[in-house]
C-alpha cells in the first residue's frame, strides 16, 4: 500500500482496483478511533492531544469520589429513600487495588439496612461515580415503584448480595460504574442476581452495560430491565 489511508484511497496493488473510504460518515456513528490521522510515522498532534485528554477522563472517572450527598437528594426528588452506605474498602487505593473489600459491606453499615424487601436496589460507585450520578436516577425514575435504595461508596458489584441477603430480597439489583474507556468515561451497568448471597458468582446473575447517551439510554435500559426482573422472578433464577 503506496498511499496514506488518511487520503481515504486505497488500491489493491495485485488487481489496481481502488475503494474510496467515507471515513466521515463513519465517524459519525461511532466514538471508536477511526482513520487516526498522521504527521509522518507518528499520529498527528490533534489525535495525540485527543488520546490524552480522553486517557485523562477514564483516570478521573475512576478516581472521582462519588457525590453521595447530592445523589441522595435526587433520589429522593423522584421519591426515593436511600441511606448511603460503605464498603470495606476504605479508600480509593483499596478500592483498586483491593477488590475483595469492595464486594464487603462494613459491618458496621449492616444495621443501618432496614427489611425485610422484596428487591434490593443498590447504587455503586464501581469505576465510575459520575455514571450512576448521571444516569442511575434516570433508570430508576423510568423504571418507576423502586421506594428503597443503598448508595455505596468503593463498591463492587458483589456487595448487592451481602445487601441482597440482609434485607431478606429475592432478588438483588444493582446498579454501577463500569470501567471507563477511551470512548466513554461514564457508562453504567445493571445486575440482576435471584437469590442474592455472600459468594455468588458472576454466573449467577444477568447484565445489562453500556448505559449512557451515545449508548444504551437509560429509559431504554429500564425497559429490558423490567422484562428481565419479570423473567428472573418467573424461572425463579438468574444467570446461565
Amino acid at each position: 500500500m503506496s498511499e496514506d489511508m488518511t487520503e481515504r484511497q486505497f488500491r489493491d496493488t495485485e488487481t489496481g482496483l481502488s475503494n474510496v473510504f467515507d471515513f466521515e460518515s463513519l465517524r459519525a456513528l461511532t466514538p471508536a478511533r477511526l482513520e487516526l490521522r498522521r504527521a509522518g510515522p507518528a499520529p498527528s498532534t490533534a489525535e495525540r492531544l485527543r488520546f490524552a485528554a480522553d486517557h485523562s477522563l477514564a483516570r478521573d472517572a475512576v478516581r472521582r469520589p462519588l457525590d453521595a450527598r447530592s445523589l441522595l437528594v435526587v433520589l429522593e426528588t423522584i421519591g426515593i429513600e436511600a441511606v448511603e452506605v460503605r464498603s470495606r474498602a476504605c479508600s480509593s487505593s483499596d478500592h483498586l487495588l483491593r477488590p475483595d473489600l469492595g464486594r464487603r459491606l462494613d459491618p458496621k453499615d449492616l444495621v443501618r439496612l432496614a427489611g425485610p424487601t422484596e428487591t434490593a436496589w443498590v447504587i455503586a460507585d464501581g469505576l465510575s461515580s459520575g455514571a450512576v450520578e448521571r444516569y442511575a436516577p434516570r433508570l430508576l425514575s423510568a423504571v418507576g415503584g423502586v421506594g428503597r435504595a443503598v448508595v455505596v461508596h468503593h463498591g463492587r458489584v458483589a456487595i448487592g448480595d451481602e445487601i441482597g441477603a440482609a434485607l431478606g430480597a429475592s432478588l438483588s439489583i444493582v446498579l454501577i460504574g463500569e470501567r471507563p474507556g477511551l470512548s466513554a468515561a461514564e457508562s453504567m451497568g445493571v445486575y440482576v442476581t435471584y437469590g442474592p448471597a455472600v459468594g455468588c458468582t458472576d454466573a449467577q446473575r444477568n447484565c445489562i452495560s453500556n448505559i449512557r447517551d451515545g449508548g444504551l439510554a437509560p429509559e431504554a435500559a429500564a425497559e429490558l430491565l423490567s422484562e428481565m426482573v419479570a423473567r428472573a422472578r418467573r424461572e425463579q433464577r438468574t444467570g446461565v
